[in-house]
């Protein structure tokens, strides 16, 4: 039986090898969803617009909720939602699908020989791009309404690194263990409900009393949450120490999540 290895430099490699492929994939998978309908690719544009409208509505006019330290402008809030929306959905988007990404594409494990590893790549960069579209719309509406952008706006780059892997290793994990264990596939979109209630996404972190913010800071969603906003709307430059501790952890969670699906995929086409 062949053996996979599971070493970092091994996932690398194996990411390096394998690229044309992983953007060929990743491109089909962006444009094929919106194949078919009269809009097409606009779905990318006009989808994140409609949630951010219905939750701007929601939680500033029904609610009357304002972001403190801010103007207080609905504008502003729309802004600092949005930030958190387009984090939030990456995580998302990722997650909820890699559950069934194996079991989905069961004619790759059975049929013919195929770098399974790659899937969860080509469905992390399928889901930054459509971040992409939707950080562009985020930042002409803020050059709008603002009438300039934070000099640390290009900062979002780097919050976006630990943050992907992290997404890329729980997405490895989540993908190998839900070829064995089908009940995640049906649990992991309450999992991601909660999660975007409990995350600093509708609120800052600093908003929660002192005796449970700590529960704030054990969120992985936290820390690229406020600090894309940080650097997207309050002009803040990173926080370097937070940032490096962060990269370390990440890094260790996608090496993790590839260990775990190398070491497990040799049984994949035994329950397929």
């Amino acid at each position: 039986m062949k053996r996979f290895e599971i070493s970092l430099p091994a996932a690398l490699r194996s990411l390096y090898l394998h690229r044309h492929l992983i953007l060929d994939l990743a491109r089909r998978d962006a444009v094929g969803r919106y194949r078919g309908s009269l809009l097409g690719i606009l779905w990318s544009f006009l989808t994140p617009l409609l949630m951010l409208g219905v939750y701007t509505f929601v939680f500033s006019e029904v609610f009357k909720a304002r972001w403190g330290g801010g103007t207080g402008s609905k504008s502003e809030f729309a802004i600092v939602l949005f930030t958190g929306l387009i984090i939030f959905n990456i995580f998302a988007e990722c997650i909820g699908r890699a559950p069934s990404i194996i079991v989905g594409n069961a004619n790759f494990v059975k049929k013919i020989v195929f770098p399974l590893e790659v899937l969860p790549v080509v469905n992390l960069l399928s889901a930054l791009f459509h971040a992409g579209i939707s950080m562009a719309v985020l930042l002409a509406f803020e050059l709008f309404e603002m009438r300039a952008l934070p000099s640390t706006a290009w900062m979002v780059i780097l919050v976006l690194v630990p943050h992907a892997l992290f997404v890329l290793g729980l997405s490895w994990w989540l993908a190998a263990t839900g070829v064995y264990l089908r009940d995640i596939g049906q649990t992991i979109g309450i999992a991601i409900t909660a999660l975007m209630f409990l995350s600093p996404i509708f609120f800052p972190a600093s908003a929660l009393p002192e005796s449970v913010r700590f529960l704030a800071n054990l969120n992985p969603l936290t820390y690229p949450i406020e600090q894309a906003r940080d650097v997207l709307v309050w002009g803040h430059s990173l926080q370097w120490e937070r940032w490096g501790m962060s990269m370390f952890f990440s890094t260790l969670v996608a090496w993790l999540g590839f260990a775990w699906f190398q070491s497990t995929r040799k049984g994949f086409a035994d329950v397929l």
